[in-house]
């Protein structure tokens, strides 16, 4: 090798690599989203969240009914746990029947929508009968059935209206004749129609709401033309100001909606002020579960149509966001679960079932903040009452058997069935699966067969 001047040898140059391109680092956000993503259009996602909510709704809901009711029941001389426990003995009827509704078939709710109809008008009339019904709040719709318990009949209404429609207007469909407007109306709003007249006759205008939400509803789904919906909608919203007009109860509380005082006016707006001084005093946080203070007679009905206004106070904004964020994501899986059916009865009956939870929850929740008239409606699966929980339990039962009819939901569920308790067939030939109690010793044992120690 020839030398350099300095007789040193050479000194060999590393040669230059061409500098490698940086990767864009990975926003976290993005990840994060994007995992949300994925998350989310997983085929067990609806199933989920609707049996999740729905729990954690009613668990909450018994706590505030605890919480909001011991002073009630202690001015009428009652145990301060007596209304929770009957609504804690509605939500186990109520459970049990959930239970069942998940688990028939689709069939067979279709072969309970005339029965349940047929049992809930039958009920509805009773209502009217002198010595049968009794009248609670000025409104005629309970039904004693002895000692301190009593029906509302009116409740399943809502119930027999979404399985009955539901299945009029598939077999409609199937047959192809919902294109005809006398078929998209007959008999499904003359029935209807029947339901609310009789609702009104006990003077019950918040359950006539919602049953009204649910027929536009099943109307919108089955694809009314706009005409046709506008004059249905214009219709019932003609009765409406009527009724409204006529009742001298019901344009007070009309004119309470954005009251800040308890004497707006003629009107008294004492329940529609003290919930918003409810909602204003709990802050951030709340002041602590049972520390409400209009719960202490400043407040009538804290937990039933107001137990929203009690939860803001109690358990802050935080509180009242997570019960919103609750049905939010109960009215989301609903609608995802009738948009990736195919069946026409459970498209139908599952947006009947959301437009039910979902119109009764916006009109409960925004009369409690003043933008809505108080209607008299509770809040679904959270407020106190049987007659309500049972029916809506029951329809939560439904949309859970739905989510679970899919077929990516069955295959899902299938893969993470437990493994604990299979029998296993004793043949020579027979397959046997990975017992998991073993799992760590089949490792241990591979690892020392290849030689490590």
């Amino acid at each position: 090798m020839p030398g350099s001047r300095t007789g040193r040898p050479p000194v060999q140059r590393a040669v230059k690599r061409p500098p490698t391109p940086r990767l864009p680092r990975e926003n976290p956000f993005q990840r994060l989203g994007l995992r949300a993503r994925r998350a989310w259009d997983r085929p067990l996602t609806a199933y989920y969240l609707i049996v999740g909510g729905s729990v954690l709704i009613t668990v909450l809901g018994l706590v505030m009914v605890y919480s909001a009711s011991q002073i009630t029941a202690l001015q009428l001389s009652l145990p301060g746990s007596y209304f929770f426990r009957k609504q804690a003995l509605a939500a186990l009827i109520g459970g049990a029947l959930l239970f069942a509704a998940s688990r028939m078939p689709v069939r067979l709710h279709r072969a309970l929508a005339y029965p349940i109809l047929a049992g809930a008008v039958f009920l509805m009339v009773l209502v009217q009968v002198p010595g049968i019904g009794m009248a609670v709040n000025g409104n005629q719709n309970w039904i004693s059935l002895g000692g301190s318990f009593q029906i509302q009949p009116s409740e399943f209404g809502k119930l027999a209206l979404v399985l009955w429609g539901a299945d009029l207007i598939a077999r409609k469909q199937e047959r192809k004749l919902l294109a005809q407007w006398k078929h998209m109306l007959v008999p499904l709003v003359p029935v209807a129609f029947m339901l609310l007249g009789l609702i009104m006759l006990g003077g019950d205008m918040g359950t006539a709401i919602i049953l009204t939400a649910i027929l536009f509803g099943l109307l919108w789904l089955a694809g009314a033309p706009t005409r046709l919906f506008a004059g249905v909608l214009s219709v019932a919203a003609l009765i409406g100001v009527v009724l409204i007009k006529t009742s001298p109860n019901r344009m007070a509380r009309l004119a309470c909606i954005g009251a800040t005082e308890p004497k707006s006016g003629v009107a008294d707006c004492w329940q529609a002020v003290h919930g918003i001084y409810a909602l204003a005093s709990g802050g951030l946080f709340g002041s602590g579960l049972g520390a409400s203070v209009e719960k202490w007679g400043q407040l009538p009905e804290a937990h039933t149509d107001f137990i929203f206004a009690v939860t803001g106070e109690e358990l802050g904004l935080a509180g009242t966001l997570s019960v919103l964020a609750l049905f939010a994501a109960l009215g989301y899986a609903g609608i995802r679960v009738a948009g990736r059916t195919e069946d026409p009865f459970v498209r139908y009956a599952a947006g009947g079932v959301t437009t039910w939870i979902t119109a009764q929850a916006v009109i409960n929740i925004g009369a409690v903040l003043g933008l809505l008239p108080i209607a008299g409606v509770p809040l679904p699966l959270f407020s106190y009452g049987g007659s309500a929980l049972l029916p809506t339990m029951f329809a939560i039962g439904l949309l859970i058997a739905f989510a679970r009819d899919e077929p990516a939901v069955r295959a899902a569920l299938a893969v993470r069935q437990p493994r604990f308790g299979r029998k296993r067939a004793g043949g020579p030939g027979a397959e046997r699966g990975p017992r998991r109690w073993n799992t760590m010793r089949r490792r241990a044992s591979a690892a020392r067969s290849s030689g490590e120690r």
